[in-house]
Formats: structure tokens, sequence, C-alpha cells
């Protein structure tokens, strides 16, 4: 008898053994996703430019090219994963050195440098080129790295914080259009353009907004965040599928999707490379305007079998196959409105983690990246 109750004991020890371990691998298996593919991104797409630069490229290994864009979102990955204790100071600073090492200039003679960055270096004829004009969103993305830098190393906090305001002013001083309230795509936009009018839906970053406010302690980045998240819920409003295309034409009261081939391309006009980030975007916001909209969006993907990467604003798909570009944004918002009819996006957008980081996509790549640290 009391050798059945020893074995029955024994027995019972081994199941919850099992079941410990189970939800041991449960709990940390988030983190060694995050981890992997924080590694694999690094190691495929970071670059060393002398001993003190690093860039994200954004081209190939054969033909190199940096973007702020790509620059912005390297630096901000780059804080969460100090944040997690995979990347050090020095990381953001080489980083940072390659954005105060290509900044620019405003003056047709190029004299006056600002503290924009060019929007693009790539290289060719055994040289490097860097072109000049910014865009809105790379500066953006530097602007809140620099925010969260000033957090997580308080030894350098003063440094990165004034440079971060003097991004910020700089921002609003080349990048604002003052009669729509909105920002410009670039400071190569000029005011008396039709282009002063141009709306890059991705540029509305609230969560980056309320911080620049905080900090510049300047109110108009309030009125920014809220001219902008207007437009967007308006341009939300005009179709069932609530989807936003990348780009739009934009005055004080009204707002519409620009034409095909306006500026990038024939999808200038419909929820494409641009767009598919406000998931993200839209998620990190915490205001009623960015989620009603943020709903609008899950709302429609969580109907279709298959979330393909490029939609027309009715709905109709661009492309037939799925883009971890689209995905990955979708995956963080579902992530931040469990339980309210959306989850089942969560298992099917996980297919990005399913397989190794892809080696020829540095934007789908690094969404998906940015989105498995941002948590």
């Amino acid at each position: 008898m009391m050798k059945n109750k020893l074995i029955g004991v024994f027995f019972l020890l081994i199941v919850f053994g099992y079941i410990a371990v189970f939800f041991l691998i449960r709990i940390n298996n988030p983190k060694q996703v995050q981890l992997k593919t924080y590694q694999e991104w690094k190691k495929e797409y970071l670059v060393n430019k002398g001993h003190n630069q690093t860039f994200v490229n954004a081209g190939s290994r054969k033909n190199p090219i940096a973007l702020s864009e790509a620059q912005g979102f390297g630096l901000i990955i780059t804080t969460k994963a100090a944040k997690l204790g995979w990347a050090k100071e020095a990381d953001f600073d080489k980083l940072l050195n390659y954005y105060l090492a290509h900044q620019d200039y405003v003056d047709d003679k190029h004299t006056q440098r600002v503290s924009l960055m060019q929007w693009k270096q790539y290289y060719r004829h055994h040289h490097w080129i860097s072109e000049y004009n910014s865009a809105t969103d790379g500066d953006l993305y530097i602007a809140t790295a620099l925010d969260t830098a000033s957090r997580i190393w308080p030894k350098k906090a003063k440094y990165y914080r004034n440079l971060e305001i003097k991004l910020a002013n700089d921002i609003l001083r080349y990048e604002y259009n003052p009669k729509t309230g909105l920002l410009t795509t670039g400071d190569c936009v000029r005011l008396d353009s039709n282009y002063a009018n141009l709306f890059r839906t991705s540029d509305v970053l609230p969560f980056i907004f309320t911080n620049l406010a905080k900090t510049t302690k300047n109110d108009k980045w309030c009125q920014v965040k809220n001219a902008m998240l207007t437009k967007l819920v308006q341009l939300s409003n005009q179709h069932k599928t609530g989807l936003i295309p990348d780009f739009a034409w934009a005055s004080k009261k009204s707002v519409k999707a620009v034409a095909p081939k306006t500026i990038a391309g024939k999808n200038d006009g419909y929820y494409a490379y641009n767009a598919c980030r406000l998931p993200w975007i839209l998620a990190k916001g915490h205001d009623a305007k960015s989620r009603l909209i943020e709903r609008r969006m899950l709302k429609y993907f969580a109907k279709q079998n298959i979330v393909y990467g490029g939609y027309k604003l009715t709905g109709k798909t661009l492309v037939k196959n799925q883009s971890p570009s689209f995905s990955a944004p979708i995956f963080y918002g579902v992530n931040h409105f469990r339980g309210q009819g959306f989850d089942n996006l969560f298992v099917s957008q996980q297919y990005i983690y399913s397989k190794p980081l892809p080696q020829d996509d540095y934007y789908g790549a690094t969404l998906t990246t940015l989105v498995a640290v941002d948590r």
C-alpha cells in the first residue's frame, strides 16, 4: 500500500515537473524570440563605417544604402534592446554619430547646417554620396530615440536632450506648414508650392509629438498632434475599411488621397509601404483618435482570411502575397488590443517569427525587429 502511494506521489511529481517546464518555456520563449530577432537584424543590417559610425543598410551588401528613416529605426531599436540588456550605449552612439555626420544644409550654397538628417547616402564609383534634403519621418524617429536615450543613460542625458531639442526645433522650423498646421514631408518642400499640402500619413506620430511637447515645452507639438490626427480620422472615415493611404492632399479643412504616381509610385494613394506602419504607430498613442483609427483597421484585417501586402482603400488587394512590413505592425497593434475581437490576428500574424529574419528586405526585417523589441 505504501509502495503504491509512493509511486502515485512520484508520478504526480513528474506531471507537475512537466507542467512547470511547459510554463517556463511559455514564459521565456517570447524573450528568446526577441533576442534572436534582434541578433539576426544586427548581424545582417548594421554596417560599421570607420571606427565610430554605424548605419542601417537599406540596400544590399554589394550596394549599401543609408536612409534617415532607417537610421531612425535603428536608433529606436537599439534603445529598446538596451533596456533589455542586449545593447550598450556605445552601440547607440555609433548610430548617432552617423546621423551627426550627415546633417542637412538648408541654403543653396550648403553652408547653413541644421539638425535634420540628409535623407539618403549610397556608395558609387568607389566613394560615398550623400543627397541633400531631409525626410520628416526619419527626423522624428531620431528625435524619439534621443528622448529614450536620455532616460536610459543619465550620465549623458543632457547631451542627448540638447540634441533632441535642436532637432525638434528644426523640424518645426523647416518641416512644418503653418497654413495647414501639418508637418511637410521634408525640408525641400517650399511653402509656396503645391507640395506644401502633401501629407504623408506615416508622419503622424502622436507618441513622439507628446514627448517632444514635454521636452521642448513647446505647445505647438500638441497642436501638430491634434491637427494630424484629425486628418487621419477624416481619411479613416472615407471608406468602410478604415484604411488610410500612403499620401494625401490636405488643406486646413479637408483631406483626400493622392492619385497614383503622384510621389513615389502607382500605390501612392493606397494602403501601401508607408501607411502600413500605422498599426504600430497608433497603438503607441494613448488618445481617443489613435485608438479609434486603430480599431477600425484591425476590425477590417480581422475579417480577412489572409492579410496581404497592400490594399486599395476599398479593400481590394494590391498583391497576392504576405509581407512582414504589413504583418509586423498589425501584430504589434493586436498585442495592445487583446480581447477586443482581433485575437485571430495575433495567431495569424505570428508567422513573421516562425522563420529566419529576411536577409534581402531591410524594411520588413527592420519593422519585424522593431515590433519584437518594442514591448
